[in-house]
């Protein structure tokens, strides 16, 4: 998960750092795919049905609902993980099924996680994963979706930022302490962090990413550990 950041005026009382005013993304020779600059990406979520408007009559049962979006690719050797979100109407305490689940990966019928780590053995493509939830009479499902697991992780890309110079209430900065490169395989999906400690550094490649689109984000952060929001997010695809 995506480490937090502080509030917007926290860390007693000194004011965050300005959003990071550009981020490019600049294809590497070699790196086997495109890349592309793209801003305010956004995600997004699935659910079998909706749960809005009046509460259900006294007696009846209106089936929980159920959201999320995995990702759908990994690489051997690394960590995958999605846990679903459900509700019931009803109040029903709520639990979760699965079919399909690849064998590299343990699923938990509390919660609904599924998560695990591939092995080279592994690499292929397990589909038709569905994730439901049910409250013992009504269930939901999300749409089945597949996991693509890739043997070699050997795409780099090349993420450069501009440094920032005052913060958000326009007072200089003057104790800038270095930034986080934060991404991963989905708009809102950033797993990955890189810490990079020297504020004079305005680029880093990032190594060892597999077959896929790639998001990447940058903040800045403070000597105090007071940090910014993140920059508009970039793409690259590796192929």
């Amino acid at each position: 998960m995506m480490p937090s950041r502080k509030s917007f005026y926290g860390c007693r009382g000194q004011h965050v750092l300005a959003i990071l005013s550009t981020i490019t993304l600049l294809a590497l020779a070699g790196c086997g795919g495109g890349g592309s600059e793209v801003t305010n990406g956004g995600g997004g979520s699935s659910s079998s049905s909706g749960g809005g408007g009046s509460p259900p009559p006294s007696g009846s049962n209106t089936a929980p609902t159920i959201s999320g979006s995995p990702v759908t690719t990994t690489v051997a050797g690394r960590a995958w993980t999605f846990t679903p979100t459900a509700t019931d109407p009803n109040g029903d305490r709520i639990t979760f099924e699965i079919q399909n689940r690849p064998a590299w990966a343990t699923f938990d019928n509390t919660t609904g996680r599924l998560s695990g780590t591939p092995s080279a053995a592994n690499v292929g493509s397990f589909a038709n994963v569905v994730i439901s939830a049910t409250d013992g009479t009504g269930r939901s499902s999300l749409p089945a979706f597949s996991i693509n697991v890739s043997a070699v992780a050997s795409g780099t890309a090349t993420v450069a930022w501009t440094a920032p110079t005052t913060r958000s209430d326009g007072t200089a900065l003057t104790n800038l302490a270095g930034y986080r490169i934060y991404y991963g395989v989905g708009p809102n999906s950033f797993d990955n962090v890189i810490e990079v400690n020297t504020v004079g550094v305005t680029n880093f490649v990032v190594e060892n990413l597999s077959a896929g689109t790639w998001y990447f984000a940058v903040s800045a952060r403070d000597s105090t550990g007071a940090e910014s929001g993140l920059s508009s997010a970039a793409t690259k695809t590796i192929s």
